[in-house]
């Protein structure tokens, strides 16, 4: 992904510097549910190699994908939101390493920097509009009759 979703394009140099230095390098094994939808969403990660499903229950069916994850990627923008729920669920498709950041804490660092956290907000948003997007054509294009429409 080459948009303002991704962590080296959606901050800039200082605010990445200052969010990775609360940072702890995570291992996931491949099958492993990362999160799942409707818990308490206390951390969140940014992916440094593997791959990470985004999926969504789906009353009567199986959870449906809605986007994979890679290098450089927030995994879970619900930690940045009352209350604090997750909105998806995630799984390993590969195995994953990541940073994994406490999510009270940066939501503290923010409070305290209202700069850092105007970047922060500004760039979960921006993941948050992208994701409800992505959702939405796929879960058209699974579901609906004649799909999403989408020309993208």
């Amino acid at each position: 992904m080459t948009s303002t979703t991704n962590l080296s394009t959606g901050l800039t140099a200082g605010h990445r510097e200052r969010l990775m230095s609360v940072a702890r390098e995570v291992s996931v094994d491949t099958g492993t549910r990362i999160f799942e939808e409707g818990r308490r969403a206390d951390r969140f990660w940014i992916v440094r190699t593997g791959t990470v499903a985004l999926d969504l229950r789906v009353p009567g069916r199986r959870a449906a994908v809605v986007e994979s994850l890679g290098h450089g990627e927030l995994i879970g923008w619900s930690w940045h939101f009352p209350p604090h729920v997750w909105h998806l669920g995630a799984e390993a498709m590969s195995p994953v390493r990541a940073w994994e950041f406490d999510a009270e804490a940066v939501r503290a660092m923010c409070a305290r920097e209202p700069e850092f956290g105007r970047a922060i907000a500004d760039w979960v948003g921006r993941v948050v509009a992208h994701r409800l997007h992505a959702s939405r054509v796929r879960l058209l294009d699974l579901y609906a009759p004649y799909g999403s429409g989408s020309r993208m």
